[in-house]
């Protein structure tokens, strides 16, 4: 195992030790990175339940279970990759102008070290500052986005910037290669029924829950094939996820994935140019027994640096 690699999930922690996401060390300096997870603690664009910015922190706990070996994608990812917790963004809960600041700040600063970021939440809002730093780094990229919702809509009494309008803004602003855009998971009430017009006008793909359950993983798969040789940023948004597998989240809707389910169509990213991740929308003061929806963001995220590991091998 690389020095970066995870501490012995049983070897308990000394008194007062803070956790770290997955065990891995905290650096700061991105020198020598090839992956910094990243916390950003910040739910000032909630719509509803807010309680998303104490995310990070329990994750982290929950991460400590991780093991380092992954048995389906046979990769072990920190011995390929030199992986650290980067500690978590600096926010202000009453700016969300200014954290957006902050973050693209931030973030920026890591692509410029050449270190894949992988963000966690913290609202989904936080997607459009680390949007604008990869577009400024890569381009307009390619994006797989899995929520219950499609986060395109203009605006929540009278503001532009919440949780429910990052992608719009971000396809306004020209950060999205909307051509090579996947939505998955999409359920649930809308405003109306022309809820859907934007993504048609701009050509993103929506696939609906239904589809998913009736087409199965491996048909998404190979939606996911035809973005290969793109650049792409993978957004997650814990509330794809059934409230039965994950019930602390922000705007919960029923009728959505299995962890099984979940864990399947992340692996079905592999063999893609994946240059970023974030998991949003964890609010552990809405979390049942066991921290469920916690445990399994902490899994998402090693799913996420394997696949980036099994990149690291082709």
């Amino acid at each position: 195992m690389s020095e970066s690699g995870p501490l012995d999930p049983f070897v308990s922690p000394r008194f007062g030790q803070i956790a770290t996401f997955l065990r891995l060390p905290h650096v700061r300096d991105p020198k020598g990175l090839d992956v910094a997870l990243i916390g950003i603690p910040f739910d000032g664009g909630s719509s509803y339940r807010t309680g998303a910015r104490f995310g990070p922190r329990e994750i982290r706990v929950q991460s400590a279970l991780i093991r380092p070996y992954h048995p389906v994608l046979k990769v072990a990812p920190f011995e390929r990759l030199r992986v650290a917790d980067y500690g978590d963004i600096d926010v202000v809960p009453t700016s969300i102008e200014r954290t957006y600041a902050l973050i693209e700040t931030e973030i920026g600063h890591l692509l410029g070290h050449g270190v894949r970021p992988i963000a966690v939440g913290g609202d989904h809002s936080i997607s459009l500052p680390i949007l604008r730093a990869m577009a400024r780094q890569h381009g307009p990229v390619a994006l797989i986005h899995f929520d219950a919702h499609t986060d395109t809509w203009d605006e929540y009494l009278g503001s532009k910037l919440y949780h429910g309008s990052m992608f719009r803004r971000a396809v306004e602003e020209g950060l999205l290669d909307t051509r090579h855009t996947i939505q998955l998971g999409i359920r649930g009430p809308l405003y109306s029924s022309r809820d859907f017009d934007f993504q048609a006008e701009h050509g993103m793909e929506v696939i609906p829950i239904g589809s998913i359950k009736e087409q199965g993983s491996g048909w998404v798969g190979e939606r996911f094939a035809r973005l290969a040789g793109r650049k792409v940023y993978c957004s997650f948004d814990v509330d794809v996820m059934d409230p039965a597998y994950a019930p602390a989240t922000g705007t919960p809707e029923v009728g959505g994935l299995t962890s099984f389910e979940a864990l399947t169509l992340v692996r079905a990213l592999r063999g893609l140019d994946i240059v970023g991740f974030d998991l949003v929308e964890v609010s552990p003061p809405y979390d049942g027994p066991g921290q469920i929806t916690s445990l399994l963001a902490a899994n998402l995220l090693f799913e996420f640096i394997s696949l980036l590991g099994l990149r690291s091998l082709q």
